[in-house]
């Protein structure tokens, strides 16, 4: 598998990533060992989690998987830490709660350094500051090599890396931003991947098959009783993504499947792969056959025609201040 350079960094990472949202829940030890296999048999080297992915033991997994069947060195192991289940507050991003999760992961996985650890979350309530300083204890500890943030917005994402590059030497800077972007939701093109990729952050997108929409199982009325669609877990996850916008983004996906004699997946996960600031999108796999499938796109490279066309019917909607606003 081809290996890319994650943002403005040495670190060099599988352009398709293993997440494991689903690990210690929906996916048993027997599966995510067939998956981490066939996975690092293919190339891959990417394996994302968080240590709130089924309550930690999506981590505890990953760590038994490991032990005797893939060489540690060979993988590139990323966590997130902030995330946190309290219906009061969703996210802590103070230094103490930050540093204590990551040495909980750390145990979970059961080594004692992760590739790239990422604050989940913007937390409102913590100086942004104290959140980045754990960023930096983390890497200065050797108990992180790089790090990251997810789900922040265009102007979070610019003021923590503007911070950190503030002062070289002695702050971290941001190698990734774990966001979601897909043919189905394509916001972050407003305000975040401009400033990545002016900034040198390497774009990892979650859910990049529209938490499974882009597949085509949907498709009509279907609500195939194996999908996440029908899952007491995922449901609610799934079901924005039912509408008729994104049955008209599902339609032309799988029309251009056809054109290709390939699946609307290999279509889906191609184009956003492919994108500018890309350097992996993270695919959840249930089964070492999913996997299989998601993996078959490595040789595939879709036509100019074919990315112009389904730009054009996936298109957000972008005006002041986001586009030229002298010609609305």
């Amino acid at each position: 598998m081809e290996q890319r350079h994650l943002g403005r960094t040495g670190l060099r990472v599988s352009r398709i990533g293993l997440g494991t949202l689903t690990w210690g829940r929906d996916t048993d030890e027997h599966d995510a060992a067939d998956v981490m296999k066939t996975f690092w048999e293919a190339g891959g080297t990417l394996v994302d989690t968080a240590d709130v992915y089924g309550d930690g033991d999506a981590e505890y997994l990953l760590g038994r998987v490991l032990e005797g069947l893939v060489p540690r060195r060979d993988l590139i192991i990323s966590t997130k830490a902030g995330s946190v289940p309290d219906p009061d507050r969703r996210f802590d991003g103070s230094r103490g709660h930050l540093l204590a999760a990551l040495d909980a992961s750390l145990a979970r996985l059961g080594t004692d350094y992760v590739d790239l650890w990422q604050v989940h979350a913007f937390d409102p309530d913590t100086p942004l500051e104290e959140t980045l300083q754990a960023l930096d204890i983390a890497v200065a500890s050797g108990r992180a090599r790089y790090a990251g943030v997810s789900n922040f917005c265009g102007w979070q994402l610019a003021k923590a890396a503007t911070w950190q590059l503030s002062a070289p030497g002695t702050r971290t800077r941001l190698a990734a931003t774990q966001m979601e972007y897909s043919l189905l939701q394509r916001g972050i093109e407003r305000e975040v991947l401009p400033a990545a990729l002016d900034l040198g952050i390497g774009l990892l997108p979650s859910s990049p098959l529209g938490r499974g929409v882009l597949t085509g199982k949907y498709r009509g009325d279907a609500l195939p009783p194996d999908s996440r669609g029908a899952s007491d877990h995922f449901g609610l996850f799934v079901e924005p993504y039912l509408d008729d916008t994104a049955s008209r983004v599902v339609d032309a996906v799988s029309t251009a499947a056809d054109g290709l004699a390939v699946t609307p997946l290999q279509v889906a996960l191609a184009w956003v792969r492919d994108r500018p600031g890309v350097a992996a999108p993270i695919v959840g796999a249930r089964n070492a056959q999913q996997l299989t499938a998601a993996l078959s796109v490595e040789a595939l490279s879709l036509p100019d025609e074919i990315c112009r066309a389904l730009d054009d019917v996936s298109a957000p909607v972008h005006r002041y201040p986001d586009h030229d606003w002298s010609t609305l």
